[in-house]
């Protein structure tokens, strides 16, 4: 059986980053605490002495995870490890954020974490449970920056003026293209103190961005992981070399963090992606590649209006009564437009148009099958 992040934190945890350094699965671990909903627990100020993770895990604790918006139980059992851990318990946290704005369409959270070895973290949250944060993600297809990206921006300069020291920056999903982000577009004086950036399976950015001099300036310090049947962190292009996981989960499951296998200090590696993510990543692009940006904006905003019918503002309220969402998303699509319905017809047919076309290179064939 593969080991995950909890396995590793059962072998590592009794360790310090002074006996033991800092590596990328601990990234990983930091990345994915900027998930838990540290509302009124964590202060929005900074500072190199704020309330510890084990604190911070006592005070959640006597919340009712019932009223909470938990994005996956696994978030709330990975602060439970980490508590009583030498290697994470007594690291602080604080400049916690959490901003949704419906008008704006923007979701972002960060949090920072003094590591304990004169460093800090800055973990951004990637897509939570909300409908605009979702939308956000798709809007990154024909918009650059999306609110997010350039609150990444503020946060990091914020942070970077409270706190002192070198800095890692890192997130899960979108979190890990709001790290990039930040990293190329700060001051060069933020940017120099910066020593790594981690990306963990978030997308990238299209291909006139990354060949800013930001980017460029970066490139070295810029480290991206994504398993082997790749989706999220394959779309759109990367300037960072990328390592790719073993995943104990199949397809898009494998987006999970808590199913990649870690080994040692280390991920298990993986030397090629497989042929469905290279189908799904290439099937994408051109689908996206064959739209213009107008397209691309009046398809997202289309579809967002007919998921929203049913005034869910999160995916749980959307699936809590599925028939209920249904009709009045049905209701919804019957109102639109003739040219809004036209847009979505079209844009959805082209992308079985380009699946179909795609899928035959990737069918192995007997004599691989043998």
């Amino acid at each position: 059986m593969a080991n995950t992040v909890f396995d590793y934190l059962e072998w590592r945890g009794d360790l310090s980053l002074a006996k033991s350094e800092f590596n990328i699965v601990d990234n990983l671990i930091l990345a994915v605490l900027s998930y838990v909903p540290f509302d009124g627990i964590v202060s929005e100020k900074f500072s190199a002495h704020g309330i510890t993770i084990g604190e911070a895990a006592r005070a959640f604790a006597l919340l009712d995870p019932a009223k909470l918006p938990i994005r996956d139980p696994n978030d709330i059992e990975l602060l439970k490890a980490l508590a009583p851990s030498k290697r994470f318990g007594t690291m602080t946290l604080s400049g916690y954020v959490n901003k949704t704005d419906y008008k704006t369409e923007k979701q972002f959270s960060a949090i920072t974490v003094n590591t304990g070895d004169k460093m800090s973290f800055i973990s951004f949250r990637g897509t939570d449970l909300t409908l605009v944060g979702w939308k956000e993600d798709f809007n990154m297809s024909f918009q650059t920056p999306v609110p997010s990206q350039e609150e990444a921006v503020r946060y990091l300069e914020e942070a970077a003026k409270r706190v002192h020291g070198k800095m890692r920056l890192g997130g899960h999903s979108k979190g890990g293209n709001l790290a990039v982000y930040a990293s190329a577009f700060c001051r060069n004086t933020v940017q120099n103190r910066i020593i790594a950036v981690y990306n963990n399976d978030g997308p990238g950015f299209n291909s006139g961005i990354i060949g800013m001099k930001g980017f460029i300036d970066m490139k070295e310090r810029l480290f991206a992981f994504i398993p082997q049947s790749s989706i999220i962190g394959m779309l759109m292009e990367h300037n960072e070399q990328y390592t790719i996981v073993n995943s104990t989960q199949t397809g898009i499951l494998q987006h999970d963090p808590y199913s990649w296998s870690v080994t040692g200090t280390d991920f298990l590696r993986v030397e090629t992606v497989t042929n469905a993510s290279l189908f799904i990543d290439k099937t994408v692009k051109e689908w996206i590649g064959n739209m213009d940006s107008a397209q691309r904006e009046l398809f997202c905003d289309a579809l967002f209006s007919v998921l929203g019918a049913s005034g869910a503002k999160n995916l749980t309220e959307l699936t809590t009564d599925r028939l209920k969402a249904a009709r009045a998303m049905v209701k919804t699509f019957s109102h639109l437009d003739e040219p809004t319905k036209k847009v979505l017809h079209e844009t959805l047919a082209l992308l079985f148009q380009t699946a179909a076309k795609n899928f035959q290179p990737f069918i192995p064939s007997r004599k691989e099958r043998a």
